[in-house]
């Protein structure tokens, strides 16, 4: 296993890191704004290259999510994609860089999530259907098939979403 440096340290990073706990060893935060647990500012990223071969950005707004994200890979992290092992993925889903599907999401077949999207608890993608880059599909949402979820979009908790 390797180690893990996750950028933000607010009320989504307890979810990243609980996920995370299965796939690393050692994790670490960097948070402008708290002081627990966190060994650094956000800003400081790189000085931490030497110690963590990964980072992933559990921020979540989409901008800033994407921002910090292409700042880590141009500096050299790999950028981790965190399946909780409690969520069901099909085997010809594609999922890119940088999502975190927690426990209890459905990914059905032929989907694709592409990079840096949060896919949250209880969340369903439907077969044939793509969620475009960092977006958020939240807690109990159900996004139908044959639907394309527009990039930086945020389904709201027990929305069915359809286009």
């Amino acid at each position: 296993m390797a180690s893990l440096l996750i950028l933000g340290r607010g009320q989504y990073s307890y979810v990243v890191q609980e996920i995370a706990k299965d796939f690393f060893d050692k994790i670490d935060f960097l948070d402008d704004n708290s002081e627990n647990g966190v060994v650094g500012k956000i800003q400081e990223y790189a000085k931490f290259k030497e110690s963590y071969d990964y980072a992933i950005v559990s921020i979540g707004n989409p901008r800033t999510r994407f921002e910090l994200s292409l700042q880590l890979q141009e500096a050299g992290f790999k950028i981790p994609t965190l399946i909780s092992q409690k969520a069901y993925v099909s085997d010809s889903a594609e999922i890119g860089i940088g999502c975190v599907i927690e426990p209890m999401a459905v990914v059905n077949p032929n989907t694709v999530i592409e990079s840096f999207c949060l896919i949250s608890a209880g969340a369903i993608i439907n077969h044939n259907s793509t969620v475009c880059q960092c977006s958020h599909i939240d807690c109990g949402a159900i996004i139908m098939s044959n639907t394309i979820v527009e990039k930086q979009t945020k389904v709201p908790c027990g929305t069915v979403y359809k286009n």
